[in-house]
C-alpha cells in the first residue's frame, strides 16, 4: 500500500476519534468509556454474548470486562438463555433502558454539535461524505466464510434467496426448489457454500457445484437488498472463482433469469460469455460460461476471522 493513502486514513481517524470524544475515559460525560456505552446501546431487546461479540467485533476478554462493569452498575442482566443454558444471554434492566434513552439523547446532541457550526452547503457535504465513508467502511468489514449448508446462517440465506426469486420472477419460482435441496447440492464433496457476514449477520451467499472433469456451476448467488451497492456480489463471484481454481476447475458456468438484470450485467462485465443452455432449469433464460486463468487474484483474499 502506498504511503499517502495510509497517512490520509490515519489523519481521518485522529480527527474523528478526537471530535466525537472517543479519547476520553468518560464518553458523553458518562462514567464509562465508549466501549461500554456502545454495548449498552447495541443490546436492543437482548442478545447472547456471542452475538454481541460478533456484532461489535470485540475481544472476548474485553467484552467480558465491559459486561461485568455494566452488570455491577445494574444496567444489564447476564443469565443463561432460556433455550440453551450453556449460552449467556444479556438484556437491559429498567435502569439500563433509561440509561440507553439518555445516551440516545446525548448522541443526538453530539451529532447536532458537529453540524451546527457549518453552513448549509458544508452540512450537506459532510453528511454525503459520512454516508460514503459508512458504506465503504461497511464493505471493508465484510467477511466471506466457508459455511456448512445446513447451518442457521445458510438456511436464512437460502430462505431469503427463494423468497426474492419467487417475488421477482414473472410467474413465481417454478419447480421443486427447497432449502433442503439447495443444502444437498452444495454439501461437500459435491460442492461448497460461501456465506457473507457483516457484523456477525449473514447478508449473502454463493455456492459451487462440482461435476468431476466437467465445468463447475456457480449456484445460489444472493446478496441481501440492504447490502447491495457495496460491491459484494462481484467480490463473492470472484471468491467463488478463486475457490474453483483451488479445486482444479478450469471453467465455470451459471444460469440466471431474465428478470435479474443487475446480475446479468455483473456476469457480462466479469468476463462471462453467454452460451447455449447446458441444463433444463425451468427458471433460466440465460446461460453463461467463463474460462478461469491459473493466476489467483490477491484482491479476493478472504479476511482472517478474529476472535
Amino acid at each position: 500500500m502506498e504511503r499517502e493513502p495510509v497517512e490520509q486514513v490515519r489523519s481521518f481517524n485522529r480527527v474523528v476519534t478526537q471530535r466525537i470524544g472517543a479519547l476520553n475515559e468518560q464518553y458523553l460525560a458518562q462514567s464509562r468509556p465508549l466501549g461500554a456505552s456502545r454495548v449498552l446501546w447495541d443490546l436492543g431487546d437482548g442478545a447472547d454474548v456471542r452475538t454481541i461479540r460478533e456484532r461489535l467485533d470485540l475481544d472476548p476478554g474485553y467484552l467480558s470486562r465491559l459486561l461485568r462493569r455494566l452488570e455491577s452498575e445494574e444496567l444489564i442482566r447476564v443469565q443463561p438463555a432460556p433455550e440453551d443454558h450453556r449460552v449467556r444471554y444479556v438484556e437491559l434492566t429498567r435502569a439500563g433502558e433509561a440509561e440507553r434513552d439518555k445516551l440516545d439523547r446525548m448522541s443526538d446532541e453530539l451529532a447536532s454539535s458537529l453540524l451546527e457550526p457549518l453552513n448549509e452547503r458544508q452540512r450537506t457535504q459532510l453528511i454525503d461524505a459520512m454516508a460514503t465513508v459508512e458504506r465503504l467502511l461497511s464493505a471493508s468489514m465484510v467477511e466471506i466464510r466457508l459455511e456448512d449448508p445446513t447451518s442457521a446462517a445458510a438456511t436464512y440465506c437460502f430462505e431469503s434467496y427463494l423468497e426474492e426469486l419467487d417475488r421477482r420472477f414473472d410467474n413465481g419460482l417454478v419447480g421443486e426448489v427447497s432449502v433442503a435441496s439447495i443444502a444437498r447440492e452444495l454439501r461437500s464433496p459435491k460442492g461448497l457454500l460461501l456465506v457473507v457476514f457483516l457484523r456477525g449477520e449473514a447478508i449473502g451467499c454463493g455456492g459451487l457445484r462440482f461435476h468431476g472433469d466437467r465445468p463447475a456451476e456457480i449456484k445460489r448467488l444472493w446478496v441481501a437488498p440492504d447490502a447491495r451497492g457495496l460491491g459484494l456480489g462481484r467480490r463473492l463471484l470472484s471468491e467463488l472463482e478463486r475457490r474453483a481454481r483451488g479445486h482444479g476447475v478450469r471453467t465455470v458456468r451459471l444460469d440466471t433469469n431474465r428478470n435479474l438484470t443487475e446480475a446479468i450485467a455483473m456476469y457480462r462485465s466479469s468476463g462471462y460469455q453467454e452460451i447455449v443452455a447446458f441444463n433444463d432449469e425451468p427458471n433460466a433464460h440465460h446461460w453463461f460460461e467463463k474460462h478461469l486463468t491459473k493466476r489467483t487474484p490477491t484482491a479476493t483474499t478472504v479476511p482472517t476471522r478474529k476472535g
